[in-house]
């Protein structure tokens, strides 16, 4: 998975009048979770564009002013409710013999027949809650629409692959091709069955008689 470098400081005091200095200041209070200690650091709000407004999954590398270096994921943040500003970042530490839970994202790839004949796509999940091992977090999930016909639905368990669980019942819908007006419906038994009634009428044009010419009619 492809990783982020966020540069910020350590905080020495963590109390509301300094958070709120740096805000004002542009820096946005962190948290970094999970190991012996919690780790409070600071860092400029334009560092976070790449990985808050994407919807791409990344792994973070925190690298603070001290020299020190963490691996880790985006559990949380909060954004102002007016201003929509990010406010505060929670950060989940990763070690690499430790799995980790995050939301990756599907990419539907393929055509799906039922959509070329006028179904409509729906994406009922657009991310999928994944467990793995650091190394073994994909990018994105594939969702290969090109089976599916009018009224079909893929499971998540099309989408299960090594090194990695999907934290998901098998019954969870992550597309389907519903009917639209327009749709149409194609019957394939029906259209088997025309097929089959072509070829036996060629087949008896073919091998059968020619119907004998009418004898002249005698005087």
């Amino acid at each position: 998975m492809k990783s982020i470098t966020i540069n910020g400081s350590q905080r020495e005091s963590v109390g509301k009048k300094a958070t709120k200095a740096l805000r004002n200041a542009g820096q946005v209070p962190c948290v970094l979770y999970g190991g012996d200690q919690n780790v409070h650091f600071s860092a400029p709000e334009l560092a976070f564009s790449k990985l808050v407004y994407t919807p791409n999954a990344h792994t973070v590398v925190i690298a603070l002013d001290n020299g020190e270096t963490y691996d880790a994921v985006l559990q949380d943040i909060q954004f102002h409710p007016v201003t929509d500003r990010i406010l505060h970042v929670d950060f989940y530490r990763l070690f690499e013999d430790k799995e980790i839970a995050m939301d990756i994202p599907v990419h539907v790839i393929g055509t799906s027949k039922g959509v070329l004949n006028g179904g409509v796509l729906r994406r009922n999940r657009r991310k999928l809650r994944v467990k793995a091992l650091p190394k073994n977090l994909p990018d994105f999930l594939e969702a290969d629409i090109t089976p599916l016909k009018i009224g079909n639905k893929l499971y998540v368990t099309a989408l299960a692959g090594e090194g990695y669980s999907l934290l998901h019942s098998d019954n969870t819908v992550v597309v389907q091709i519903k009917t639209a007006r327009t749709a149409i419906v194609e019957d394939e038994d029906e259209d088997e069955e025309l097929e089959e009634g072509a070829e036996g009428t060629a087949a008896a044009t073919e091998g059968g008689d020619a119907p004998a010419a009418e004898a002249p009619a005698q005087e």
